[in-house]
């Protein structure tokens, strides 16, 4: 089995940025990722879709390709398409890419396995049609293919750069419907000394509102009471903002209300999570270099809290200086020099995320359902049912499993992990950390008998 100083997984902003400063300090790095090509979901498929629909997406993502060139180094072996389903003892690495399986180890290992767009359980929320503003853009970047009438609704900065990019596109969407409300805003004000730190995140999110604005796409904020009708695929979006009923029919939905980190990998070497209040999530507990309570295993970008793709970046380069000091290709005095340029920098764009978080909150009825809501989508599981648990003495997300099979389908918990802890946190009155979030257990995805039994036999016997 090919071992490696370092291993990576996932190939996004700080992936990417990790594997080029830890190959200039002179460590080998392998760099896992399920795509066929490098970017992450920010920058996702950038060298090919850059030059054909770069006008429509936007500066920050053709950027990206300074990072996915930077990938071409003699100690950096990139694997594409691998799909990651277990990190065992000794850091062995287990992977599936083209239907078979193939491992690899390393002495360390960063876990860069960025974000998942925040489930938003509402009524109607399963029909075809219906599906999260990031499936959306992928589509565009991938293929460029745009829904035509569709309607996007929830909350973020995420919903205004894909709206305007639908705009540039001549595909606009039919309108916004967002829950932030005034009250979210007049609380962002008190993290306004940090905004203004930020003033070029502000800047770029005026002028993504001057562009939808000047469209004339219909912006309702304050939504309430939201739900998405139809008999068998999405046929019309209904509810209350400002106290008016609205019926807006459609043929697609794009639902978004923030991203939360990715932590089934880290989850699964037994890293330490906390619940974090303010992004109503959890993330891993680190040091200042992205080291976790596992020594020789790292969080970087998204994964360790959503920073945005920029701060990414630096996390990733700070992780590899922090590395490449452990295996001793270089010395803490020449590392801390390093970092202190990148801390700076990094500072500076985490600035803005308080204000963000405080303007943009999730969606206060999709964290808390309504009974009939469907919350864990493989097993058809409703918050309902989720709720009588609690009153049967249910008090956590893995005991909830013998009650009812929530996070037990394809995905893992992945998307209705952090509401099923949510509501049995209410229901027994309990913090989300003492509630806590399924046990995860290899494999982390899907894989077949036949792709083991296609293993590479010079594997050494693993």
């Amino acid at each position: 089995m090919e071992r490696f100083d370092l291993a990576i997984i996932g190939a996004g902003p700080a992936g990417m940025a990790a594997a080029r400063e830890a190959a200039d300090l002179g460590l080998a790095v392998v760099l896992l990722d399920e795509q066929a090509r490098p970017g992450g979901q920010i920058y996702r498929d950038v060298e090919r879709a850059g030059p054909v629909r770069g006008d429509i997406l936007g500066e920050d993502y053709t950027a990206g390709t300074r990072l996915t060139q930077a990938l071409l180094h003699d100690r950096i072996r990139h694997i594409a398409g691998a799909v990651l389903w277990a990190i065992e003892d000794g850091f062995c690495l287990s992977y599936t890419q083209d239907g078979r399986a193939a491992q690899v180890s390393a002495d360390r290992v960063l876990i860069a396995t960025g974000a998942l767009e925040r489930p938003m359980p509402l009524p109607g929320w399963t029909l075809p049609g219906v599906m999260t503003a990031g499936a959306g853009q992928i589509l565009l970047k991938q293929s460029g293919v745009l829904a035509r009438r569709a309607v996007l609704v929830g909350s973020g900065p995420l919903l205004y750069l894909i709206a305007a990019q639908m705009v540039r596109a001549g595909t606009p969407p039919l309108a916004l419907v967002e829950t932030q409300t005034v009250a979210d805003r007049t609380r962002a004000l008190h993290h306004i000394s940090g905004a203004l730190r930020g003033w070029r995140y502000l800047v770029k999110g005026l002028k993504l509102l001057a562009q939808i604005t000047r469209a004339r796409v219909p912006r309702h904020t304050g939504a309430t009471g939201i739900a998405i009708e139809g008999s068998d695929r999405a046929e019309a979006v209904t509810f209350t903002s400002h106290g008016r009923a609205h019926r807006i029919d459609c043929d697609t939905v794009f639902l978004h209300h923030g991203v939360v980190p990715n932590t089934q990998a880290a989850r699964s070497l037994g890293v330490m999570h906390r619940w974090r209040r303010d992004q109503a999530c959890f993330s891993p507990v680190l040091d200042p270099w992205g080291e976790t309570d596992v020594p020789g295993i790292y969080v970087a970008g998204d994964g360790a809290g959503i920073v945005g793709a920029k701060a990414a970046e630096h996390a990733g380069r700070l992780a590899a200086l922090a590395v490449a000091t452990s295996a001793g290709h270089l010395g803490q005095g020449e590392r801390d020099r390093r970092a202190k340029r990148l801390r700076l920098a990094l500072d500076r764009e985490r600035a803005v995320r308080p204000f963000l978080d405080a303007a943009y909150p999730p969606c206060v009825e999709a964290l808390a359902p309504a009974d009939g809501t469907i919350i864990c989508r493989c097993e058809e599981v409703t918050a309902g049912t989720i709720r009588s648990h609690a009153k049967l003495g249910c008090l956590g997300p893995n005991q909830s499993k013998a009650f009812g099979r929530a996070g037990m389908g394809p995905c893992q918990g992945r998307y209705c992990g952090l509401t099923v802890t949510a509501l049995l946190a209410a229901a027994n009155g309990r913090t989300e950390d003492d509630t806590g979030y399924y046990r995860i257990r290899p494999p982390l995805k899907p894989v077949t008998l036949g792709e083991l039994a296609a293993m590479d036999d010079t594997s050494d016997g693993a």
